[in-house]
């Protein structure tokens, strides 16, 4: 199994809550590093950079609208992108690729209520 393989399992049990401290905790410390604070600042930063629809989407009860790994890299920023990608020990397209595949489950499992946390 490689890497890859690896880093896509682990996020794989953190969506079914086997991992979610390990992964989404260390996620959340790098964008913590970054100034973006908890899924409100996670929120706030993709509305702030025209991804707010797809946010919103994520936070409510609706269905979660998808985004593109090229529209992660524009509203984290390549730094960010780059950190998280180096925390995994995976390249930053890989990790843009991740994120943007799970990053709408990972929000909306933290704001069940359809609420973010305050």
């Amino acid at each position: 199994m490689g890497l890859f393989d690896n880093i896509s399992s682990m996020i794989g049990q953190a969506l079914s809550g086997a991992g979610t401290s390990l992964v989404t905790g260390q996620v959340m410390e790098v964008l913590q590093q970054h100034g973006i604070k908890g899924v409100s600042g996670l929120v706030t930063q993709f509305e702030q950079t025209g991804f707010g629809a797809q946010a919103a989407s994520w936070v409510g009860n609706g269905e979660n609208q998808p985004i593109a790994a090229e529209d992660v890299e524009s509203a984290l920023g390549a730094p960010v992108v780059a950190a998280i990608a180096d925390r995994f020990g995976v390249d930053p397209e890989q990790a843009k690729q991740l994120i943007a595949q799970h990053l709408p489950a990972v929000v909306d499992q933290q704001t069940p209520d359809g609420t973010l946390p305050q």
